[in-house]
C-alpha cells in the first residue's frame, strides 16, 4: 500500500532516523518554519483537517511516528525528508491497524504531524489561509480568526495547555527568545513577516495565549482602498497630494483599524529619489521604493542588557541624511525626537497613533513628550506640535467589520493655548444603520485647506481647488 503524498517534488532521502524509546506524546520544541508551498487552505480544509486530528486514525499513526522516529534526528533535516519519513512510518501502519483512510485524508494527517514537529501545530492551516487576518489561541479549545472584519469561533483545537505552551515556546524560540514562567510575555515575529504575542501563565490565568497578526501579502493601494469603499476619491485625490506637498502625516485609529495597512499605501506615492529611513518595534512596512533603509527596535535580553528603543533609533536616523522618516507607531517618548525631526527639515514624514479621534491624537502626543521631558511647558508642546504635524487621518474598524478613514483634519495654526483643526473630510453615518451594514456617506469640506499655499509651491493648487470644487 501506498501512502498519500503531496504532488509536490521531494528529494531522495535516506530513512529520517533510527528506531528509538517512546518519547512521550509531544516532540522537542524545534524551529518555526514558515508553511509549505501549498494551495491555501480555506475554512472547510482546516475544519476536515481538525476532525481527522481527533479520529483514531490520526492518533493511531501520530503514536507510530513518535514512537519509531528519532525526534533529535529528525529536527537537524529538511521538512521534505521528514515527510518522506513520516509517510514510510504512516504507510506501516495504515497497513499494519487496517485502517481505512482515504488519499487525502492521508496527506492532511502528514501535515498535522508535520505542523506539530515544525510549525504552530493546529493553527498551521490558518496561515496558509488568505482569508484570515488574525488568529487568537485562548486556550486548548478556544480558537478564535478574524474575517472580513469579524472574528469567528473555529472547531480547531490543541491538544491541551502543555500543547499550547510547546507551540508558544517554539515560536518565540525561533526568534531568540525565550518564554516561561519567569518571563511569560513575549513579541515575536514568525519567518512569513506575521506578527505574535504570546502570554503564558500565571499571567494568563486561564492558560497560555497566542495572538497572531497575519502579515498581508496582498498590495494594498489608495485607489484600491477607493474601489472597496474605504475612502472616498475625493480622499484618494487629497491624500497624494499631502504626500507630494511632504506634509506631516499622523495615521490615528484603535488597535487592528488599519492604520499600518494605510501607511503602506500612503508611502507607495512617496518619490523613488528619496531616501526614507522606517522604525518599527515590528517589521512590518511594505515599501517598494528603492532608497529604504528600515530599522528595527530589538529588547533587552535575559540580563536586562542590550535593548534598543524606537527613541534610539529615531535619534539615529537624523544622523543618516533621511528626506522622510517614517515611524511604524508613536508610543512613548520617542513622539519628541519625532516631533523635533519634522521640525527641522524632514518634511513628509509619516507615523501612527492609538487614538479616537484627531483631538484625541493631539492629547496623546502631549503626554508622550512630557514622557520624555517632562519640564517643558504644555503650551511650548501645543507649539510643537501645531507646527509640525499638518494632517491627522481617523481610521476606524466600524461594526460592520470595515474598515473606513472617518475624518481627515488639519491643523491649520494656534489660538491663544488651543491647537486649531478643522475637518476636510468626514464620514456622516447615517439613520438606517444596522449592525451588519453601516450606511453613510463621505463629506468634504467648503473650507480651503490650510496647505494650499504649500500645494501652490509644489504645483499641485490646481489638483487640489479640484477636488473641494467637486
Amino acid at each position: 500500500m501506498t501512502f498519500g503524498t503531496r504532488k509536490e517534488p521531494t528529494p531522495d532521502a535516506a530513512p529520517v532516523g533510527t528506531p528509538a524509546a517512546p518519547r512521550g506524546d509531544a516532540p522537542a520544541p524545534g524551529p518555526v518554519a514558515s508553511p509549505a508551498p501549498a494551495p491555501a487552505r480555506g475554512p472547510a480544509a482546516a475544519d476536515t483537517q481538525e476532525a481527522l486530528i481527533r479520529s483514531g486514525k490520526f492518533d493511531a499513526i501520530r503514536t507510530a511516528v513518535f514512537t519509531s522516529m528519532n525526534m533529535s534526528a529528525a529536527l537537524m533535516k529538511t521538512r521534505d525528508e521528514v515527510r518522506a519519513g513520516i509517510e514510510q512510518v504512516a504507510a506501516h501502519t495504515v497497513e499494519r491497524e487496517r485502517l481505512k483512510i482515504t488519499a487525502g485524508e492521508q496527506v492532511l494527517i502528514v501535515d498535522a504531524i508535520l505542523n506539530d514537529m515544525f510549525g504552530v501545530g493546529p493553527i498551521e492551516p490558518l496561515l496558509a489561509d488568505d482569508t484570515v487576518s488574525d488568529i487568537l489561541v485562548n486556550g486548548p479549545d478556544q480558537v478564535y480568526v478574524e474575517r472580513a472584519g469579524r472574528l469567528e469561533l473555529t472547531s480547531l483545537k490543541f491538544r491541551d495547555n502543555a500543547h499550547v505552551t510547546s507551540v508558544a515556546q517554539r515560536i518565540a524560540a525561533a526568534v531568540g527568545r525565550r518564554v516561561d514562567e519567569s518571563s511569560p510575555m513575549v513579541d515575536a515575529r514568525l519567518a512569513d513577516g506575521s506578527r505574535v504575542n504570546v502570554v503564558l501563565p500565571p499571567i494568563a490565568m486561564r492558560g497560555a495565549s497566542i495572538s497572531i497578526r497575519k502579515f498581508a501579502k496582498r498590495d494594498i493601494t489608495l485607489a484600491r482602498m477607493a474601489h472597496q469603499g474605504n475612502i472616498s476619491h475625493g480622499m484618494l485625490q487629497v491624500l497624494k497630494i499631502a504626500c507630494a506637498c511632504r506634509l506631516n502625516i499622523v495615521i490615528s485609529g484603535g488597535t487592528g483599524s488599519g492604520k499600518t495597512t494605510l501607511l503602506n499605501a500612503l508611502s507607495q506615492h512617496i518619490e523613488e529619489h528619496e531616501r526614507i529611513v522606517t522604525i518599527e518595534d515590528a517589521a512590518e512596512l511594505q515599501l517598494l521604493q528603492p532608497h529604504v533603509v528600515s530599522l528595527e527596535t530589538r529588547p533587552e535580553n535575559t540580563e536586562g542588557l542590550g535593548g534598543i528603543s524606537q527613541r534610539d533609533l529615531v535619534r539615529n536616523a537624523l544622523r543618516m541624511r533621511p528626506d522622510r522618516i517614517i515611524l511604524g507607531e508613536i508610543r512613548g517618548a520617542e513622539a519628541f525626537d519625532v516631533l523635533q525631526a519634522m521640525n527641522t527639515g524632514h518634511d513628509g514624514s509619516m507615523t501612527t497613533i492609538h487614538a479616537n479621534s484627531p483631538r484625541d491624537a493631539i492629547s496623546r502626543l502631549e503626554s508622550m513628550v512630557m514622557m520624555a521631558n517632562a519640564n517643558l511647558q504644555l503650551l511650548s508642546i501645543r507649539r510643537q506640535i501645531a507646527s509640525a504635524v499638518h494632517l491627522f487621518v481617523q481610521v476606524e474598524r466600524m461594526r460592520d467589520g470595515v474598515r473606513r478613514v472617518t475624518r481627515i483634519t488639519e491643523i491649520v495654526g494656534m489660538e491663544g493655548e488651543v491647537v486649531i483643526t478643522q475637518d476636510l473630510f468626514a464620514f456622516r453615518q447615517e439613520g438606517d444603520t444596522t449592525r451588519e451594514v453601516v450606511k453613510g456617506v463621505f463629506e468634504a469640506s467648503s473650507l480651503r485647506p490650510a496647505f494650499a499655499p504649500r500645494a501652490a509651491y509644489y504645483g499641485v493648487e490646481d489638483a487640489l481647488s479640484e477636488v473641494f470644487r467637486q
